[in-house]
């Protein structure tokens, strides 16, 4: 009998502020975006106010200053080393999890010689992380990774009722939950099938799973099918299969807009650096990517342009050296002089498996740049980011960000560990 689990942190860029910061409990926050944009984490506090999420910060000030909210801007460093100490106990329990998100992990307890007492271990997960990390996490059990997913929704929704953890572990209890559950919110279905089924009158899960095999097919593919008969409680996603992204995208909105094409380049450079690296965590490599840019369409005094620019490598490959070529070389074919740019991204896409790449006898790859990747990466990772670094990339991304309420790495930087004071 298969049984997955998924851990889900709660509000968890709220969480991770208020784990060094008590006096935040019971008080608004939000966390902002890499540029201090717009919302994009909020404490139930918050949302009780009446923020969105995806807020743009400009707009919602007058409420921050009326309700006393505590503003952070986004610290992912931080975030992602509290992201790894809650995977190193959730591996405790199991050999066989899937981080599927910085707070979120698939469990497989599948192979447990004896099933468990799903609530009991529920309640022994929320208690071990919030004693050893201090955040507080939803767990929910199913014997599919989609109504897994569904249940930890149920137990973070209603707390009260659940106390954090909901288990789907009867037929009755999948169609109810299947009957809740809107379908604009089931995993897999994205924005545009959530409207295709919207219309024709499907407004909740348990309706999906009343389509035919053969309709959801041809109108959703083979991902569509999997998941309704997931949420049949037939268990045919595996766990490899929601391991890697589809494509890697960084962007940044800019503080001020860029006119220089030479600045504008050491921003795509290092926006195209650093989705290599997160290619090569992943284990993957790229085929093309797309170059965007944009003026600030909000200014409507200000001449308007944004164009965006598609290349195929040619060949595969994660290193920075070449995808940075390639991102330069697409960004000079759109760039226009006299244009203020208020926002740029890179897009990588069209991955394959790193270990299971042949190479042919015309393959123009550098084979030097894979040693020197990992190199590269090495460094980084003991001498913190950023520590080793293509010239091309100037001062990297962090000092190009306005970051107004950055709180301090308390984990990651000697400099900004918690001093305790301790009177006799």
């Amino acid at each position: 009998m298969s049984l997955f689990a998924l851990v889900d942190c709660n509000n968890f860029f709220v969480s991770c502020e208020r784990i060094f910061r008590p006096d935040l409990n019971g008080r608004p926050v939000v966390v902002l975006s890499s540029n201090d944009g717009c919302v994009i984490a909020r404490s139930n506090e918050a949302k009780a106010a009446g923020v969105p999420m995806g807020a743009p910060a400009y707009q919602y000030r007058e409420l921050f200053e009326k309700y006393g909210m505590a503003i952070f801007s986004s610290n992912f460093e931080i975030y992602s080393d509290i992201s790894a100490r809650v995977m190193s106990i959730l591996s405790s329990y199991t050999p066989d999890l899937q981080m599927y998100s910085i707070d979120e992990a698939f469990l497989d307890l599948s192979d447990m010689s004896d099933m468990p007492d799903v609530e009991a271990l529920g309640q022994k997960i929320r208690r071990h992380v919030m004693k050893w990390v201090g955040v507080p996490v939803s767990v929910g059990f199913a014997p599919t990774k989609a109504l897994a997913k569904i249940a930890t929704h149920i137990a973070k929704k209603f707390p009260q009722r659940t106390g954090g953890v909901y288990s789907i572990d009867s037929e009755e209890r999948r169609v109810k939950a299947l009957k809740w559950m809107p379908v604009e919110e089931v995993w897999g279905i994205g924005r545009k099938h959530a409207r295709m089924l919207t219309d024709m009158g499907v407004r909740r899960a348990y309706g999906f799973t009343m389509l035919s095999d053969r309709f959801v097919k041809e109108k959703m593919s083979v991902s569509g099918l999997r998941l309704k008969m997931e949420l049949e409680g037939r268990s045919v996603i595996e766990m490899d299969s929601i391991q890697s992204r589809k494509n890697i995208m960084v962007s940044r909105t800019f503080e001020t807009p860029i006119v220089e094409f030479d600045v504008l380049r050491e921003r795509i450079t290092a926006f195209a650096a650093t989705a290599a690296g997160k290619l090569r965590r992943q284990g993957s490599l790229a085929r093309s990517l797309v170059v965007y840019i944009r003026t600030n369409y909000h200014n409507t005094s200000a001449a308007q342009y944004s164009a965006n620019r598609m290349v195929r490598f040619d060949f595969d490959t994660n290193s920075d050296i070449e995808i940075v070529k390639y991102a330069v070389k697409a960004l000079g074919e759109i760039y226009r002089e006299g244009y203020g740019i208020k926002k740029a991204g890179v897009t990588l896409m069209e991955f394959s498996d790193e270990h299971a790449h042949q190479l042919s006898m015309f393959d123009e790859r550098d084979l030097r740049h894979i040693e020197l990747m990992r190199v590269m990466d090495r460094v980084n990772v003991e001498y913190g980011k950023m520590s080793l670094r293509l010239a091309s990339q100037g001062g990297g991304l962090r000092e190009k960000l306005k970051q107004e309420n950055l709180s301090p790495n308390y984990t990651t930087d000697i400099n900004d560990i918690i001093v305790v004071h301790a009177e006799e």
